[in-house]
């Protein structure tokens, strides 16, 4: 028995020394489903920048942008599972795409694994420059007589959850809202801020930049409390619009059968970076609320929230397209 151990620990570390040493000689690329500009790409290269010295590899963002992620997470399953491709994103992606999207081309329970979640946001309504109303209910006001109760939203992709949350505001205060999709934060904020359309509906890191700034204004966020970011702005909650209080999540997912050692070695080394003070600083000040999750409470937090939505996109009568 103590001999079959000493093997076996034996092979444990052979693999660990064997992975440690591959990567080190290695590229490692980091796909982020969104086009420069946004929230998720602005983090990913953070984290990519300083998971380079930490791995001693060259990390490369490659940005397949497209149908809310779908380009990138069919990247994913397709990529080798030997920890030279990794997949950074959030919630869209793999818990609400699958739910409605007949045939996304992947299935996240059983083609990619959890490595490590890195934070939770929330989702917001911010207005551009040029509408009037400074909070959300001179907004609704507004909508009401100057467009005879009709609204454009933008959002950054469709079928998401910004969309649905632009209906059921439109339900609760009698609106005719509708969402109007982008590829992304980046292409929604271009719009925002010149005036293109009046206003938004995406995560707090896509928006917080410019409202700091005072290009647009936030009104109204997700969550069960107001953001440390941004304690002016009230929840949907407070509003009257309740039911929305979970928090996305972004994380660093990789294909399925990539090896437990690749995926330890590449969890500690997130662990270890968002544990900095000034990573943990300079992420906060980007809208999220850093949150270090092992492979293990990862994986839960992201079955716990999707099946969440999956309850709320069935209550909505969504059907997948």
């Amino acid at each position: 028995m103590k001999l079959k151990q000493s093997i076996a620990q034996c092979v444990l570390a052979l693999t660990a020394l064997w992975t440690a040493s591959a990567q080190a000689d290695t590229t490692i690329k980091l796909l982020v489903g969104f086009p420069p500009g946004g929230g998720t790409d602005a983090i990913a290269r953070v984290m990519a920048n300083k998971l380079q010295d930490a791995l001693g590899v060259t990390m490369v963002v490659e940005n397949k942008a497209g149908a809310g992620g779908q380009i990138a997470a069919q990247a994913l399953k397709a990529a080798p599972a030997d920890g030279s491709v990794f997949f950074f994103s959030h919630d869209h992606t793999i818990s609400i795409l699958p739910l409605v999207v007949k045939n996304p081309g992947f299935n996240p329970a059983t083609d990619f694994v959890p490595v490590v979640g890195i934070a939770t946001f929330a989702n917001g309504l911010a207005l551009s420059s040029g509408t009037p109303a400074k909070s959300f209910n001179e907004y609704t006001q507004w909508v009401r007589t100057q467009g005879n109760g009709k609204g454009m939203v933008g959002i950054p992709a469709p079928a998401s959850i910004p969309e649905f949350l632009v209906k059921v505001i439109g339900d609760k205060f009698k609106l005719d809202l509708q969402s109007v999709p982008y590829r992304g934060g980046g292409p929604l904020m271009a719009d925002m801020l010149g005036n293109q359309v009046a206003a938004g509906l995406a995560g707090v890191p896509d928006f917080l930049e410019n409202h700091k700034a005072g290009k647009l204004r936030m009104v109204a966020v997700i969550g069960d409390k107001r953001q440390a970011v941004m304690p002016e702005v009230p929840t949907f909650a407070e509003l009257g619009l309740s039911g929305f209080e979970d928090l996305a999540y972004y994380g660093f997912f990789a294909p399925v059968g990539t090896p437990q050692a690749v995926i330890d070695r590449f969890s500690d080394a997130v662990a270890k970076i968002i544990a900095q003070p000034d990573v943990k600083e300079r992420l906060s000040s980007m809208g999220i609320n850093v949150l270090h999750m092992t492979p293990q409470q990862f994986g839960k937090h992201v079955s716990s929230y999707t099946q969440t939505w999956t309850r709320i996109v069935k209550n909505n009568g969504f059907q997948a397209q």
